[in-house]
């Protein structure tokens, strides 16, 4: 167990959570249970609605279904714990299950950037190549997408969770935060951070500067072809269906960019807790949402099922 071998005293951590207050703390586990509530069900069933409706099995409805996935998992790595701390008297996680924490928490959220990066080219080949389309987003390339997905996020958290646990916590074990996270780990630690904080900034500044373009590059060409099309209602309809991939790219960058590429000296740990809980919890409730109430196939998908359960 290498990973342990310059932790010295620290056998677990205690999370001090959002607030000591009370009366607050009940008012937050309620509002963040109905918004962890809203997400599973949402999310569970945008995921539903791809596997019934013949009409949304495609290689963009199947990336969707997998940011609703994806979504369920980034949201459980940091809720469940949240509100037993919010109103529990048990405030404290294990050593070995902040890392697991920490490590679920960076490597679905990397999974959540890199799928709007391949839903970009989705919608980049369906909209610039379309008499291509089928020939090159076939089946084996969007399951190879998803594999390299899945597996560069889940390197990059590996990387992260390794040089953030080798690090020695010997004087303090309080985390001042709702849960595992690399900034206040890294205020804890009685070892020399500068390496883990170039590390940080380099994979997710590049990760996030390499996602942008590609989406950029991306829409640049969406946009442009989307202006030659000669019909007003073909534009619309054109575009419709890039809005909410749109709207979902600038709601998850825009964060993670404010939140992860500030300077140093104006870095607050409040701040940063009051970031967390919307990227944490309030974009995943918000995804399925903007792809439901965006998109008219995912509502005609949505009405159809209701129609026939009702006529049941």
């Amino acid at each position: 167990m290498s990973i342990y071998k310059n932790q010295t005293s620290v056998t677990e951590f205690i999370l001090l959570g959002l607030t000591d207050n009370p009366i607050l703390q009940i008012l937050l586990f309620v509002f963040f249970l109905l918004v962890y509530i809203i997400t599973l069900l949402a999310n569970t069933g945008i995921i539903v609605l791809t596997w019934l409706d013949i009409h949304l099995q495609t290689p963009m409805y199947f990336f969707l279904s997998h940011l609703s996935f994806v979504d369920i998992c980034y949201s459980s790595a940091t809720t469940p714990k949240n509100l037993q701390i919010l109103l529990g008297e048990k405030k404290s996680i294990s050593f070995s299950g902040c890392a697991l924490q920490l490590y679920f928490f960076i490597g679905f959220g990397a999974s959540e950037g890199f799928l709007l990066v391949v839903m970009a080219f989705d919608r980049y080949v369906a909209i610039c190549n379309p008499l291509l389309y089928s020939v090159i987003m076939n089946r084996k390339v969007c399951i190879q997408l998803l594999i390299a997905v899945y597996l560069v996020s889940f390197v990059i958290s590996f990387i992260h969770t390794i040089c953030t646990f080798r690090l020695s916590f010997c004087e303090s074990n309080v985390i001042n935060h709702f849960f595992c996270d690399i900034p206040p780990l890294l205020l804890l630690s009685c070892s020399d951070t500068s390496v883990n904080e170039v590390v940080s900034f380099i994979i997710i500044g590049f990760n996030c500067i390499i996602s942008l373009l590609t989406i950029l590059i991306s829409y640049i060409y969406i946009i442009s072809t989307i202006l030659r099309i000669r019909s007003a209602e073909g534009r619309h309809k054109t575009f419709s269906t890039c809005a909410s991939h749109f709207t979902a790219v600038l709601i998850f960058f825009v964060t993670v960019l404010f939140m992860n590429l500030q300077p140093p000296s104006s870095y607050s740990l409040d701040q940063e807790k009051a970031i967390s809980v919307f990227y944490t919890m309030v974009i995943p409730m918000l995804n399925p949402l903007i792809y439901s109430l965006k998109n008219k196939e995912v509502k005609a998908a949505m009405n159809k099922i209701l129609r026939l359960n009702f006529a049941i």
